[in-house]
């Protein structure tokens, strides 16, 4: 931004003092971007990174994955001819899960890097499923986390009927890894980026919550169809492998089956979330989100009592 001083206005530049100058830069350059609040309560920190295979196995594309020796780190990639996935060991009726992740940087279009629980294995055409994604994108513009919860069907035979919120982030997800989580309760989901809560979706209608038992999955896949500006851009193969880290994998909850003394892992120090995690969600959702189906004009309001 150049400043312009009309020449009847000027400023002979003996009379601009050093202290005149800083202040004029200090209007004019752009200053330190925005800190990350801290949420004061780190659920993170509650839980204890295990090795890959204690918690999860392998469970599609078993070439397109690398495991580091000591299984604290893995990656996927994607190319023309698969992708990859894993799935956890158990099914869990609540709980916190939680990964870091890195992306690839550079054109990604198409390419989804996800993080969920679903029971869609159980439930074909009727599952339920709490994602967190993050969606490829082209040089210039930013990565998109989506997060999102379906209820009861997204199949063929039903509207699919999803929940979205979706954050352009306070960073790169490309620079470095990040720990991404959801924290599922019985009475409310919170979604986690390092430890600061961006989304709270709470129980309040009947039929719009997730239940019953669902395991964690992690995956790279491709969403040419619709991840990248509605499918406007899609995943361009010269530019494959498209590879995705993954390490910190933590999870703790109560599997099916655990006794009925098992309590959920809590949202936060006196159970829900403080006013200081409220405050920090207020913060990310004011400064990064970019969609919210509840401000969807275009929605069927009949398919979302909640909003």
């Amino acid at each position: 931004m150049a400043l312009h001083i009309r020449p009847d206005n000027a400023i002979p530049h003996r009379l601009l003092s050093a202290a005149a100058v800083l202040g004029i830069l200090m209007v004019l350059l752009p200053g330190p971007a925005e800190a990350q609040p801290s949420p004061g309560y780190y659920p993170s920190s509650m839980v204890r990174s295990t090795p890959f295979s204690q918690p999860y196995s392998i469970l599609w594309g078993p070439q397109h994955q690398s495991l580091s020796s000591d299984q604290t780190a893995l990656t996927l990639w994607l190319d023309r001819s698969s992708g990859s996935g894993f799935k956890s060991k158990r099914p869990y009726r609540n709980g916190y899960f939680g990964v870091s992740m890195k992306v690839q940087p550079g054109y990604t279009a198409g390419v989804n890097t996800a993080f969920y629980l679903s029971n869609a294995e159980v439930y074909p055409g009727y599952h339920d499923e709490i994602d967190v994604e993050l969606l490829g994108t082209i040089p210039g513009e930013p990565y998109t986390l989506q997060t999102n919860v379906y209820v009861r069907g997204t199949g063929d035979a039903r509207p699919i009927v999803g929940r979205e919120m979706r954050f352009h982030l306070w960073f790169d997800p490309a620079a470095a890894f990040h720990h991404y989580a959801v924290l599922w309760n019985p009475d409310e989901i919170v979604f986690l980026v390092d430890d600061v809560p961006v989304r709270r979706y709470q129980k309040k209608v009947e039929a719009t919550f997730p239940e019953r038992e669902m395991w964690a999955y992690g995956s790279v896949w491709d969403a040419s169809d619709w991840a990248t500006d509605n499918g406007r851009y899609r995943a361009d193969y010269r530019y494959q492998p498209f590879v995705s880290g993954f390490r910190e994998f933590k999870v703790a909850g109560c599997e099916v089956g655990a006794p009925a003394s098992c309590r959920p892992v809590a949202a936060g120090p006196g159970g829900g979330l403080s006013a200081q995690q409220g405050a920090a969600m207020r913060w990310a959702q004011q400064r990064s989100m970019v969609y919210y189906y509840c401000q969807d004009g275009s929605k069927d309001r009949s398919n979302y009592p909640e909003c």
